[in-house]
């Protein structure tokens, strides 16, 4: 864990209230894995209080890149910041994904992104995209679906599913899961999910992998008032007791969660 001031080097619009920041972090860059996140202070004075938690979307070179919607008074300030500011950033915090397996262990993961939950995912994707991961992204409407072109780039399968049928599958993104898991041939070439999103749709995923008895790891969202440990605010109950979500997470075996 580190403490930089980072340089802005871009900060755009990519979908309706959705942003990319990148920042130039040479101290951080380096030590960053797919599924852990950074601290940033987005303001000079106590508004906000806190500093934020992002996931890290991706990393080129020295530049960290951010996937981030604007919610609030912290975002907002965050989409107001230009190229040449630097901001006080603390990372990588928190324990990543796991995806150190071998082609003979795995053929085709299964990326699971609702909404938001594609910020982190995609740069697990881009690790592991000699495997041709399937990534399926579900949302609302059409105009929520994000980062579907910047797979295909990489290489990965997608699938879209969306509430109102604007776009792809007509339904959520884990019945159109459930569905392409009625397929024998891909289950048994299936052996992880990985998953990022809201709280409803991890727990049904964590249905589906057991009842097709797949391993899994999923990205949890919480509350972080210091993001390395020390205030205990988002304590998690998990079957080996309570963990902490910045700390032992925000990537946990799904198998753990109650």
């Amino acid at each position: 864990m580190r403490i930089e001031k980072a340089k802005i080097i871009s900060n755009h619009r990519v979908a309706d209230n959705c942003y990319k920041i990148s920042l130039d972090s040479k101290k951080i860059s380096g030590s960053c894995h797919p599924g852990q996140f950074i601290n940033l202070k987005l303001n000079n004075n106590y508004r906000p209080l806190l500093r934020k938690p992002f996931s890290i979307h991706g990393v080129k070179g020295s530049w960290i890149q951010l996937l981030y919607r604007v919610v609030g008074q912290g975002t907002e300030i965050l989409s107001r910041k230009r190229p040449g500011e630097r901001l006080d950033i603390i990372g990588p915090l928190g324990k990543g994904f796991n995806y150190s397996f071998t082609e003979s262990e795995l053929s085709i993961p299964l990326l699971v992104a609702g909404g938001m939950g594609v910020a982190p995912l995609f740069y697990l994707a881009s690790k592991i995209s000699a495997f041709k991961p399937l990534v399926l992204i579900g949302a609302k409407t059409s105009r929520q679906i994000l980062c579907k072109n910047d797979f295909k780039k990489i290489g990965c399968g997608v699938k879209i599913a969306t509430d109102d049928g604007s776009l792809g599958y007509k339904g959520k993104v884990t019945d159109l899961l459930r569905r392409i898991l009625k397929s024998s041939r891909l289950t048994k070439k299936t052996s992880i999910i990985y998953a990022c999103g809201p709280e409803a749709m991890l727990k049904e995923i964590r249905r589906i992998s057991r009842k097709y008895r797949l391993a899994g790891q999923v990205s949890l969202e919480a509350y972080m008032a210091c993001g390395f440990g020390v205030c205990l605010g988002c304590s998690l109950d998990t079957k080996t007791g309570y963990k902490l979500v910045c700390k032992d997470g925000p990537v946990f075996d799904i198998r753990q969660l109650i």
